[in-house]
């Protein structure tokens, strides 16, 4: 934005609209619009972010029996792509905001990259070796580790690192003060994970069906039996100026030598006891609702930073009761029936404060028929314009000294910030990425890798009292033909594993040739894409013929119309 754009933007008064100039930045033609607030604070504590990343995986990590000694055996990758959406609602200031914006997807990134091999292994791209030379990937075997569980870790471990980040740099810089809010959607391996942390919200729009919330607000009025309890638990985080218990009616001195009614931390029902001195103290959640507050000064009880936040008037640290930990959900789009014009919407508190969930997706909707998919040029804005209308929506027009909505009532006065997401398209890509195992299942129950000479969790068998390794390269999905372009075919991958097979063991050709008959095949199956490769090893003195099946591995479809892509 120029000089003069953000002096405007920045007008408490006028409080525009700004949506983004390249709709071309965000993906499937996604919407976002934000405004200022009416004055609370000097400058815009909302902040969002977006990323798209891939995970690049090298081959040795997801086919341990294509390596050799000195690594795999050529420098291919399988990509495995992300999107990333991040809202952040600042309080006390921008800098925690601004610092997560910037930072977050770049950690959560660091963490994917360091469960690739296990995504890569266990995902949509490739099964498992189940000769490789390691037994098993995990080191406890009880354990059931999914790929989903993998992913929620590496989002809650970057929300700890990014927290702690915030702290260091606190120390360090100027500017990066006060604490966040975050909300998190990750579109990965055909699921959405939504990570929250604070009292921005997600929720998914679907025509003729109520708003699911896809996220939990973080307050002290839902957090109210955990605050309670840590109090109870550490007296000390308390000062003596407030207490872990609750009241239903707050007592004063003359209560005091009376039967008054509360619960303990640890207590979800109601109890009397005798009122002293200490029952005078602030309960350490006071208030209800949205007024209620955590040692009485804030209103969110997860998110990033605070860490330098004391109570009103007293030097008692707050942030002991904040965690920066989110809530994942996730969506699985191959069980949800998606259709094309569902979509999430993200925002910052100023949206939810005056917005009902259903009101939001009605807006949504009536905004998006405003767009017939018969105008091709107009379409592609309607998701801008949806998300413009929502912050239209919560921050109302000026009038008689107070922004009010349409209906008259008090509209919100913070910073509003809104993504629009339609998850269609992304439905599309990943179904692309369920095809592919379905495909790879689709052959081993019908048998195609069954063999019973060798054990199937080893990659090495014996053969005349000699040990051969069995390094086959698999191969893509070969296209239905003829018998003779699939003659030509085996002749070409069989030229190609035997260098590898002497790249990989010196000597190959004197032992091969002396010793064992050695040849490969690539077999098409009859009732799929699928091919395989075949190793035959028959030894010259007669002792038999031992068969080995390679991997499967689905199709990787080139755009051109001349085959499939061979990977080597």
């Amino acid at each position: 934005m120029s000089q003069d754009e953000i002096q405007v933007s920045a007008d408490h008064m006028v409080r525009p609209i700004l949506v983004p100039r390249d709709i071309s930045c965000l993906p499937w033609s996604t919407g976002y619009a934000e405004t200022i607030n009416s004055g609370k604070s000097k400058k815009n504590e909302d902040q969002a972010s977006f990323h798209y990343g891939v995970i690049k995986v090298p081959v040795v990590n997801c086919l341990d029996s294509f390596t050799s000694q000195d690594g795999p055996i050529d420098d291919s990758t399988i990509d495995i792509p992300y999107y990333y959406f991040g809202m952040f609602d600042g309080h006390a200031g921008p800098g925690a905001a601004v610092a997560a914006a910037a930072q977050l997807h770049l950690i959560i990134h660091e963490k994917l990259i360091e469960i690739g091999h296990h995504l890569a292994n266990q995902g949509a791209f490739c099964e498992s070796s189940v000769r490789g030379k390691n037994k098993g990937i995990l080191w406890f075997p009880q354990t059931s580790i999914t790929n989903d569980s993998l992913i929620v870790g590496a989002l809650e471990a970057a929300f700890e690192q990014m927290d702690a980040q915030i702290e260091r740099e606190n120390k360090s810089y100027e500017g990066v003060n006060g604490g966040c809010t975050v909300v998190v959607c990750l579109f990965i391996l055909g699921k959405i994970f939504i990570a929250n942390a604070g009292d921005s919200r997600a929720i998914l729009c679907r025509r003729n069906y109520e708003a699911l919330q896809l996220s939990e607000d973080f307050t002290p009025e839902s957090e109210r039996t955990r605050v309670r309890q840590l109090a109870e638990e550490n007296p000390q985080f308390l000062g003596s100026e407030f207490t872990a218990l609750e009241y239903a009616r707050r007592p004063v001195r003359r209560d005091i030598g009376t039967r008054i009614l509360y619960r303990g931390g640890h207590m979800t029902g109601w109890a009397y006891k005798i009122a002293t001195e200490e029952d005078l103290r602030f309960p350490v959640v006071f208030g209800y609702g949205k007024r209620s507050r955590v040692l009485a000064t804030i209103g969110v009880t997860r998110g990033f930073g605070d860490h330098e936040l004391t109570a009103h008037g007293s030097s008692i640290r707050i942030k002991p009761f904040l965690k920066s930990q989110p809530e994942v959900r996730i969506i699985d789009l191959k069980e949800l029936s998606c259709r094309e014009d569902d979509v999430i919407i993200m925002g910052t508190d100023g949206l939810w404060d005056v917005t009902p969930n259903n009101t939001a997706a009605s807006l949504l909707f009536n905004t998006i028929d405003q767009y017939p998919a018969t105008d091709e040029i107009r379409l592609k804005y309607r998701y801008i314009s949806a998300a413009q209308d929502l912050v239209m929506h919560a921050r109302g027009k000026f009038t008689d000294r107070n922004w009010k909505m349409s209906d008259g009532s008090a509209a919100t006065i913070d910073d509003i910030s809104v993504f629009v997401i339609p998850i269609w398209p992304y439905k599309i890509e990943a179904t692309k990425l369920v095809e592919v195992t379905e495909s790879s299942h689709s052959m081993e129950s019908n048998g195609v890798e069954t063999h019973s000479d060798v054990n199937a969790n080893d990659n090495s068998s014996v053969l005349n009292g000699e040990e051969i390794d069995l390094l086959v390269r698999p191969v893509s999905v070969l296209p239905q033909s003829s018998n003779s372009d699939l003659t030509q075919r085996n002749n070409e991958y069989r030229s190609k594993f035997e260098k590898r097979r002497r790249k990989e063991t010196p000597g190959l050709d004197q032992t091969m040739t002396t010793n064992q008959t050695y040849k490969v095949n690539i077999l098409e199956s009859s009732q799929s894409d699928i091919a395989v490769t075949e190793v035959e090893v028959t030894s010259s003195n007669g002792n038999g013929t031992r068969k080995e099946l390679g991997e499967n591995i689905p199709s990787i479809q080139n755009e051109k119309s001349t085959g499939s892509k061979v990977i080597d």
